[in-house]
């Protein structure tokens, strides 16, 4: 993994020099040419193409597993997150994609082929981690995101793991190009929304000012699921303590029934006011039903072995008793 995200970094450096952009431009065009087997911007002086070459030939992505080459492609985009300072995006943790896709292997269990999207896709590592938990799994997915850089590092990061992804370069809250699906993830942005107008049809509006991008997305996502179909939240540990949140949540109990509130360890937050839970919601529809009991848990440190593995178990348990 280091040797690849070095020819990765390497090229990429090459290219945000010669072509003077961001350095995560430029690795959206690395991993593009990569992906393709040739140099494929034309502005390159002869030199940059020669030294390029070199450092595609030692790279064979057939040797490596899909893992290896999310994390490599990823080491690569933290730094140029990092460098540009980019506002719209920070990365879901490894930990948590690879967590969040076990959880989705579980809960989609005895279905061999199933849908899945991702609302806000950004960078697409979260999907793909989930989708690199699924190896049994036949897995249409798609992915969306307003941002045309991020979609952009999306399309290279599905194509150099081989994940034959559908990208919709558009605002998530307005009507989506793509079809209802049996699973959501996502990440949820959090924020205002600021087109009032385009808020306006969501029955989680603010009824003055802007809305809650997050309790948009909630909506949305339920909207493009199909009736039984779960969805997988990443949220704000404050969601449901704002004042939109009575509203939320009579949203919720109408549309959907909520399976799982696992809150994540405080240790992988900048304090307390950004921590998150994973909140697991099943829609409402025919073979749906409430569980017996939520599934409700303070999640130990991922690093926590023991800690891990008995947590697992109560998963197992729950899982046994709710299904």
């Amino acid at each position: 993994m280091e040797k690849l995200f070095a020819s990765l970094n390497e090229s990429a450096e090459l290219l945000a020099e010669e072509l003077n952009i961001p350095y995560v431009e430029a690795a959206a065009e690395t991993g593009e040419n990569l992906f393709q087997g040739e140099v494929l911007q034309d502005e390159l002086s002869e030199l940059t193409i020669k030294k390029l070459k070199k450092v595609y030939s030692a790279v064979e992505l057939d040797t490596y597993d899909r893992e290896e080459i999310r994390k490599a492609f990823q080491l690569c985009i933290l730094k140029g997150l990092k460098e540009g300072a980019h506002p719209n995006h920070q990365m879901t943790p490894d930990s948590v994609g690879m967590f969040i896709g076990y959880l989705v292997q579980r809960f989609m269990e005895g279905r061999q082929s199933f849908s899945l999207l991702d609302p806000a896709a950004g960078t697409g590592n979260l999907l793909t981690a989930v989708l690199n938990q699924l190896k049994d799994h036949s897995v249409e997915s798609t992915g969306v995101d307003v941002d045309d850089l991020l979609i952009h590092l999306s399309y290279v990061n599905a194509n150099l793991q081989k994940h034959p992804v559908q990208f919709y370069n558009q605002d998530s809250l307005q009507n989506l190009f793509a079809d209802p699906v049996d699973a959501v993830i996502c990440d949820l942005p959090v924020g205002f929304y600021p087109n009032d107008e385009g808020a306006s049809s969501y029955q989680l509006k603010a009824d003055e000012g802007h809305s809650y991008a997050h309790h948009l997305f909630i909506e949305q996502s339920l909207r493009h699921t199909k009736p039984g179909g779960y969805l997988f939240f990443i949220i704000p540990n404050m969601l449901f303590s704002s004042k939109e949140a009575p509203k939320l949540n009579a949203f919720i109990k109408e549309e959907a029934y909520i399976q799982a509130l696992l809150q994540l360890p405080l240790s992988m937050f900048q304090g307390e006011q950004h921590a998150k839970s994973i909140f697991i919601l099943q829609k409402k529809g025919e073979g749906a039903e409430a569980p017996k009991q939520a599934m409700l848990a303070d999640l130990p440190k991922f690093s926590n072995f023991e800690g891990m593995q008995s947590m697992m178990k109560q998963i197992n348990q729950w899982f046994e008793q709710n299904r």
